[in-house]
């Protein structure tokens, strides 16, 4: 069974829910970028843009790796590391931009509102 947590961001506030099967089934194999109707998650009304997300090691999804493996990239002060120093780089794990079975959190910014704001949707406070 398939779980994941979205965070969906909306200018300053964000509202968290949790979808299970079969909604999370709606979202295997899209990437970073793309967008999602709001009847997927029961927004009627509602576009979201996947703006990235993080895998069951906690590793964030890279937007210009392809595929949905893990990799070890040597990087500069940017996505996914900040150098304490200028001219720094380090080795560091990232999983590709496709959401998987390995996805635990998938982040969304709204990018058509709907009728009804997001805190009545899902409850939030």
């Amino acid at each position: 069974m398939v779980e994941y947590k979205l965070v969906i961001a909306e200018k300053s506030t964000s509202v968290a829910r949790t979808v299970g099967d079969p909604q999370a089934a709606g979202f295997l194999g899209k990437r970073i970028g793309e967008s999602i109707g709001g009847e997927l998650i029961g927004a009627t009304g509602y576009t979201f843009r996947i703006a990235g997300g993080t895998d069951k090691s906690g590793f964030p999804l890279r937007p210009d790796l392809p595929g949905a493996r893990q990799t070890r990239l040597y990087v500069g002060d940017g996505f996914g590391f900040h150098a304490p120093r200028a001219g720094m780089r380090k080795r560091r794990t990232f999983r590709g931009n496709t959401i998987s079975e390995d996805t635990v959190q998938i982040n969304l910014v709204v990018e058509q509102k709907g009728s009804k704001p997001l805190a009545e949707l899902f409850g939030a406070s």
